[in-house]
């Protein structure tokens, strides 16, 4: 079931790394993660990055609103007043409106592909990128809407192209784009049915991304201040270099000839008129379904969801805190063992990661008894199972000292490639899923040495490297217990193909054990093994 001990050659190799597009997208990650360090590697943050950028364009359009007049008359030149009049206040501001528009959909594309190659769109994740496509829509709306609103020659040209767009389908009694004829076919209630637009779309797509969360716990809606701090200067310097223009009045009585699209929001009409309004519509409408459809895909068999044991469960609710994905839920059931309610598993939710098995106090393998049984458990990798080859491997054959026992994560460094005599390795579906005990447990029962593998921040379940550390660390129940020596304890973050970092921090720490006494020189009791409590 786990990884057996290097001595006996027995290990069980990790869980494919993923293909050569997802191979290369975590190497340009660890790059910029050496650059910016984990927290502030927009890379990684690329969510929080979205509503941050959100909130700038909320804040800067509810400033330009304020000067803005809706009519026809006044919406050109209310821009244009609000530019020469305020050039460090309106024009920056609208600078920086224009600019952290493009920015929050080339970062809502960007976590697209993320996800993309990360095959992270079928199974339990499956509501969150159906949920996440629309948005983009949304998104391109906005924007072509907001392009229309300053009513210069790009303006004219979106309104234009937009409303041909829309007559193509045909839904509506006369053509649209006959209003934009001439200049007096056009009224001021458009421009003050644009703005209820302009804001109503970022409104519904406000509500959307919180809907596109929703089956997240700990969602990552707010960036580290480095990071948020870095772009937003970034924006600011750009719209001081080179502040967003207009491109002069609009003229419906002449067709502007050259303009400077936004490429970012504007693409699709340079398509519509190379090719035509159907074939723009025809790509719109295939892409969008060929994303919605990706979950139906074949992908490999899902793993059975955690289960719970009523008897027990003592209704801590830890298993409901640390759950990345909100998958438990608290809830009084019959034949609970006391008046609390218990731990109740979504399936349709649950990822099988085991994240609850290590956060349940109950996991503990100073437990007596002939079977470990715990109040949350994965069907298919028990928790008991890792107490027996923990106790099987540190029984076996004797080894030379120092002798170490290494926890991994399937998704994570192929520590099995590092074969050595005195080492026992395990891979868990997720390094979060051991108990902190268990490393007590092992330098009890004979082992001077304990190195935990987390994936850091390329945890395939999110919270699974950053729940174990803190653990570990006592900063997080379940805490390692103060009397563990922490010499004996190494955590190393090094995700799949960083075999070579790995084995650098093992043997660093080898040598630094090599100093030490063993650890029951050290005063670390033995346990008295199941086996031996039978034989006595």
């Amino acid at each position: 079931m786990y990884a057996r001990s290097l001595l006996a050659s027995q290990v069980t190799a990790g869980a494919p790394g993923g293909g050569a597009a997802a191979a290369a997208l975590k190497g340009v990650e660890r790059a910029f993660d050496r650059a910016f360090g984990g927290t502030a590697n927009p890379l990684r943050h690329l969510g929080a990055l979205g509503f941050f950028l959100f909130w700038v364009m909320a804040a800067t359009g509810i400033y330009l609103f304020v000067f803005y007049d809706a009519n026809v008359e006044g919406a050109y030149h209310s821009v244009e007043r609000l530019m020469l009049k305020q050039p460090y206040a309106g024009g920056v501001i609208r600078s920086l409106h224009r600019y952290a528009a493009d920015a929050f959909l080339l970062v809502a594309v960007l976590h697209l592909v993320r996800e993309l190659v990360l095959g992270r769109f079928r199974g339990f994740r499956w509501f969150s990128w159906v949920s996440g496509v629309p948005l983009l829509w949304l998104m391109f709306a906005s924007g072509v809407v907001g392009y229309w609103l300053a009513w210069d020659r790009l303006g004219q040209f979106v309104a234009i192209a937009t409303t041909e767009w829309l007559d193509w389908l045909r839904i509506f009694g006369e053509p649209l784009a006959r209003n934009f004829v001439a200049p007096e076919s056009i009224g001021d209630r458009l421009f003050t049915l644009l703005l209820f637009i302009h804001i109503g779309i970022p409104l519904a797509l406000l509500a959307g991304m919180y809907v596109h969360i929703q089956r997240i716990s700990h969602a990552d809606v707010y960036p580290a201040r480095a990071l948020a701090c870095g772009v937003f200067t970034a924006l600011l310097v750009l719209s001081l270099l080179k502040p967003a223009g207009a491109q002069g009045p609009a003229d419906l009585a002449s067709a502007p000839q050259t303009l400077g699209l936004d490429w970012f929001y504007l693409f699709i009409y340079p398509v519509m008129y190379w090719r035509s309004a159907g074939e723009a519509w025809a790509l719109v409408i295939v892409v969008s379904l060929c994303f919605l459809a990706l979950p139906l895909l074949p992908g490999r068999g899902r793993e059975p969801i955690a289960q719970v044991s009523l008897a027990n469960c003592n209704g801590c609710a830890r298993c409901f805190a640390d759950c990345p994905f909100g998958a438990i839920v608290m809830e009084s059931r019959a034949g609970a063992a006391h008046g609390r309610p218990n731990a109740v598993v979504a399936a349709d939710l649950c990822a099988g990661c085991g994240v609850c098995v290590g956060a349940c106090p109950s996991a503990t393998p100073f437990r007596s008894g002939e079977t470990l049984v715990t109040g949350i458990d994965l069907p298919q990798r028990p928790i008991n199972a890792l107490r027996e080859a923990l106790e099987g491997m540190l029984a076996s054959t004797v080894a030379p000292a120092p002798r170490l026992v290494v926890f991994g994560c399937d998704r994570g460094v192929r520590a099995e490639t590092l074969a050595a005599p005195g080492i026992s390795v395990f891979s868990l579906a997720c390094v979060a899923v051991l108990p902190p005990a268990f490393v007590e447990y092992a330098l009890r029962n004979g082992a001077d040495g304990v190195v935990v593998a987390t994936c850091g921040e390329e945890c395939e379940y999110r919270q699974g490297a950053r729940w174990t550390v803190a653990r570990l660390t006592r900063r997080r129940e379940p805490r390692l217990r103060a009397n563990v020596p922490t010499e004996r304890l190494r955590i190393v973050a090094a995700g799949r193909g960083q075999e070579a970092l790995f084995g650098r921090a093992l043997s660093e720490f080898h040598a630094a054990l090599k100093r030490l006494p063993s650890a029951r020189a050290a005063g670390l009791r033995p346990v008295a093994r199941r086996s031996a409590r039978r034989a006595g």
